[in-house]
């Protein structure tokens, strides 16, 4: 494959660790380097046309410690910049935070609600429309997944189709229709192994989530690498092989 332009949209702050894993993560799941990966930081300033300029495939991951419910200043330049980007029809995968952020560009709902995080390996389903979605369909009927969320979606936005979902959170991926963009509650980008290297940079989730000991948790969490395949899925789907 030829030399693709990528652009990660981040929203953490510079002393984050998390930072460069996530870069990482992303370039490992897509099998690039990471070089080929350029970083913007939504939380510094408003993204423009020109930030696409040149760019293949966009990506939108986790948030660290920002929620997509705040109603902070930085937000509402967030969601403008969100809104450009889905107007741009860039293909564009967003995981966790870039999924419920999406959602709330496009006119959809998000609230915070421990009650229904999820935080681990997880269970979904395909939806009827994701048993029959050109990228979801690759992956068995049911799938594990990489989860680490208080916020959740609660309602999609317009032209949107649900592709996958559990008991616990009804909305955990969808598509734009006629829109090459996909978003995921979970993290594709992960492996078991990023995934605790997440987990111990924030410490907060699994006393909050889980309320467990972290040596404990680890030993509950399993690899779901069915899932891990769906970036390069996405990729080839609207980019090539």
């Amino acid at each position: 494959m030829s030399m693709l332009r990528y652009l990660l949209i981040q929203i953490r702050d510079a002393d984050d660790s998390i930072r460069q894993q996530e870069i990482g993560c992303f370039a490992q799941a897509l099998e690039c380097p990471e070089e080929a990966i350029r970083v913007f930081d939504l939380l510094s300033q408003p993204l423009t046309e020109m930030h696409l300029d040149g760019i293949d495939m966009v990506m939108i991951g986790g948030a660290g410690r920002y929620s997509a419910t705040s109603d902070a200043s930085w937000i509402h330049v967030a969601m403008d910049s969100l809104r450009l980007l889905l107007e741009s029809e860039r293909p564009t995968f967003a995981s966790c935070w870039g999924f419920q952020a999406l959602a709330r560009a496009a006119g959809g709902g998000v609230a915070h609600d421990l009650e229904h995080a999820e935080l681990g390996t997880h269970q979904l389903q395909l939806t009827e429309a994701g048993r029959s979605d050109p990228i979801f369909s690759q992956l068995p009927e049911t799938f594990d997944v990489y989860m680490g969320h208080e916020d959740r979606v609660t309602q999609l936005p317009p032209r949107t189709t649900l592709l996958a979902s559990n008991d616990r959170v009804a909305q955990q991926a969808f598509r734009f229709d006629g829109l090459p963009v996909y978003c995921t509650q979970f993290h594709p980008e992960l492996t078991l192994e990023t995934l605790m290297q997440r987990i111990e940079a924030y410490p907060e989730y699994c006393e909050r989530i889980a309320q467990i000991p972290f040596d404990i948790f680890r030993r509950q969490c399993h690899a779901a690498s069915q899932s891990e395949t769906l970036l390069k899925l996405f990729r080839n789907h609207f980019l090539g092989e």
